[in-house]
């Protein structure tokens, strides 16, 4: 199945409560009921099994988990769906923890753990996890430009302007 946040034209970090009012209004917009002509009425039976599945899923990927170790690990799309939808609510730690439940990875994986690590600024980390994602899928362009934009951010760290805005910034968060 396509991303279920996707189907139901939402980002992967909406809330059950997002997720509720994009699947009335898409229910509204092609219920096989409100639909006389066979063929269209058929067309939107199968878009209703689509959005339907998408709704659970998403539901069930928005839910709050506990955070046990019990229980089946999450799949690499649902790591990347949880991590994403945190690291979006400025929460890079949460992020990375959310993908290290997952005890499959890939390049895709790789990738995400490479923006999260990014966004705590630990560049040389950043550029491991994406040279990681390179080497499992050396064709993926979008791989190689984070671990370039890692080992440049790595380069503008270690400048002086670099280090000074580093310590503005710690300053301006206390």
């Amino acid at each position: 199945m396509n991303n279920p946040f996707e189907v139901l034209g939402l980002k992967g970090w909406a809330d059950q409560d997002e997720i509720r009012t994009a699947y009335r209004t898409l229910v509204k917009q092609c219920h096989p009921d409100m639909i006389q002509d066979p063929q269209l009425k058929e067309e939107a039976q199968t878009r209703m099994v689509r959005l339907n599945l998408a709704y659970e899923e998403a539901l069930r990927l928005a839910s709050p988990k506990p955070q046990s170790k019990i229980g089946p690990s999450p799949s690499v799309a649902e790591a990347i769906l949880m991590a994403e939808r945190t690291l979006s609510r400025d929460n890079p730690q949460g992020a990375l923890r959310q993908l290290l439940l997952c005890d499959k990875r890939d390049g895709d994986w790789y990738y995400m753990q490479g923006k999260v690590l990014m966004a705590m600024e630990q560049y040389e980390s950043a550029h491991q996890s994406f040279r990681e994602a390179v080497r499992r899928s050396p064709e993926n362009n979008v791989y190689r430009s984070g671990a370039l934009a890692a080992v440049i951010a790595q380069r503008e760290a270690e400048t002086l302007h670099g280090k000074m805005k580093k310590a503005f910034r710690n300053i301006l968060k206390k």
